[in-house]
């Protein structure tokens, strides 16, 4: 029978470089989240300048949701986190035990406890991913036992500390998946001091000795395997907080150099960033990752592929995605930075990362929308800087047109056809959509020609009139009438010969 993993068992393999002074390192960090984005990011990042010997310090866990971390307090805060798929074109499997965890508190059953802990005057950062709901304004009395909201219980925990330690503030960085996270987090909390009718000094304070950073991360952790018991086999102890993640990270800080001092963690990896500006790591991610998923997605599920690991294994849709990435998307960048060209790469290799099963049904959520946001400026600057047309994004173009075409509505819901299956089109544009295919009576050339420049003029649908693109309207119906007469597959298999 195998080991729980636990301190003792650790202390047994110094092999893992965990030390017992370690277990003794000050709390530093209040995290807000149990959940494996911020253990797989956050705390491996924590961990991992901790064994580098630059940190030097742990955190404390807030768990939000009701119930005895019980897991957590069984193996001391330890967890395993199994890195899986490509790197630089390369293989990648490796555990390693994180021990940056001191202890975990359940917000409502240990809130005094948590309270305490953030009077600390070694601590100094607060983490959190309350997922993109947690950052709402809620109205709500902050002295009157556990707040509701994650602003709430900031503005609380920020009260304790400024009547404890008047002279010591945070460094504030939420991670949820809100545009200007920092910034609307510190709006919230202000209005909410208002609301509260806290002292003026107070509130004065907030601003003045906090810093609420803006940031923006990325990287993909599922969490536990499915083949759990197979993975605890070849460590060799059991452990119920295992974390599988991809090998790429990115996290990236807005703040001052006064801020990176005390992130000193970030010395430990190079893509963890904290810079004046992280605009233009949002810009990259959009166009790049999001754009090409953008991009790819219907054309890859109407020929037949499931998951985006599958079109990295089919030799045309492979192509596309290197065409569309390296040669379409990242020409438009370039004043970006160099960094952008290692990001392009890391996303390929995040797409060919065999252990992520990333479901091309589950990207074609919004599509028309995301295609606007992601890739029509891509397309206008691409034109504006070479004279001619991206021809993937257009054919990607074209099958997205092609993949919002309903066949029928089904429980109120638009459903589209790939063979002998229905997909349910869940896109907040579809009766728009459905209205223009409807308007087809006879889909010859002539009749898809028109549907697709009415398509391309409504404004309800672009920023611009995408007529306007000399070529950009006959070219997509080039490709639209030739998937449609010969199916994407056969048509895309053909196209390859051409190009």
């Amino acid at each position: 029978m195998l080991s729980r993993l636990n301190r003792k068992h650790v202390m047994n393999n110094p092999a893992w470089g965990i030390t017992p002074e370690y277990f003794h390192y000050p709390e530093k960090v209040l995290q807000f989240g149990t959940g494996v984005l911020l253990r797989g990011l956050v705390d491996y990042l924590i961990d991992k300048a901790n064994k580098k010997g630059l940190f030097q310090g742990r955190v404390v866990v807030v768990k939000s949701t009701d119930g005895p971390a019980g897991a957590f307090a069984a193996q001391d805060g330890l967890f395993t986190t199994h890195i899986k798929g490509i790197s630089q074109g390369e293989p990648v499997d490796q555990y390693l035990v994180n021990a940056s965890i001191s202890r975990t508190l359940q917000s409502n059953a240990e809130w005094e406890a948590i309270l305490e802990a953030a009077t600390q005057p070694g601590l100094e950062i607060i983490v959190s991913n309350t997922t993109e709901v947690g950052i709402q304004y809620v109205e709500e009395n902050v002295a009157a036992g556990v707040p509701v909201s994650f602003p709430g219980k900031l503005l609380a925990i920020l009260y304790k500390r400024y009547k404890k330690h008047p002279a010591q503030g945070f460094i504030i960085i939420p991670t949820e998946l809100v545009v200007d996270n920092g910034k609307l987090l510190k709006e919230i909390v202000l209005q909410l001091a208002a609301f509260n009718k806290m002292p003026e000094a107070f509130v004065e304070w907030i601003s003045s000795a906090n810093k609420f950073c803006s940031s923006l991360v990325d990287r993909i952790v599922p969490g536990k395997p499915k083949n759990l018991k197979e993975c605890w086999e070849k460590a060799g102890y059991e452990d119920e907080l295992w974390i599988e993640s991809e090998p790429f990270l990115l996290w990236a800080i807005e703040g001052d150099a006064s801020v990176a001092q005390k992130l000193s963690f970030h010395q430990a990896d190079a893509r963890m960033l904290i810079a004046p500006s992280i605009t233009p790591y949002r810009e990259q991610k959009l166009r790049i990752l999001n754009g090409s998923h953008t991009a790819a997605v219907a054309l890859g599920y109407l020929s037949g592929l499931n998951t985006v690991y599958e079109c990295m294994q089919d030799a045309y849709m492979r192509r596309f995605f290197e065409t569309a990435v390296l040669e379409e998307i990242l020409p438009t960048l370039s004043a970006l930075g160099p960094q952008t060209a290692v990001f392009a790469q890391d996303v390929l290799d995040r797409f060919a990362n065999p252990s992520i099963e990333h479901k091309l049904i589950s990207i074609t959520f919004q599509q028309s929308s995301k295609m606007n946001a992601r890739n029509v400026q891509t397309l206008l600057r691409y034109r504006e800087a070479k004279g001619v047309l991206p021809e993937m994004l257009i054919l990607g173009f074209a099958a997205a047109l092609l993949f919002l075409k309903p066949v029928r509505v089904t429980d109120g819901k638009y459903q589209g056809q790939r063979k002998d299956a229905f997909y349910d089109i869940t896109d907040d544009n579809a009766p728009i959509f459905a209205a223009y295919w409807q308007s087809v009576e006879t889909p010859g050339y002539t009749e898809v020609s028109g549907m697709v420049r009415s398509i391309c003029g409504d404004s309800r649908l672009w920023e611009t009139d995408l007529n306007n693109i000399p070529g950009f309207a006959d070219t997509v119906t080039d490709h639209l009438v030739g998937m449609m007469q010969n199916g994407v597959k056969a048509y895309v298999t053909n196209h390859s010969k051409v190009l």
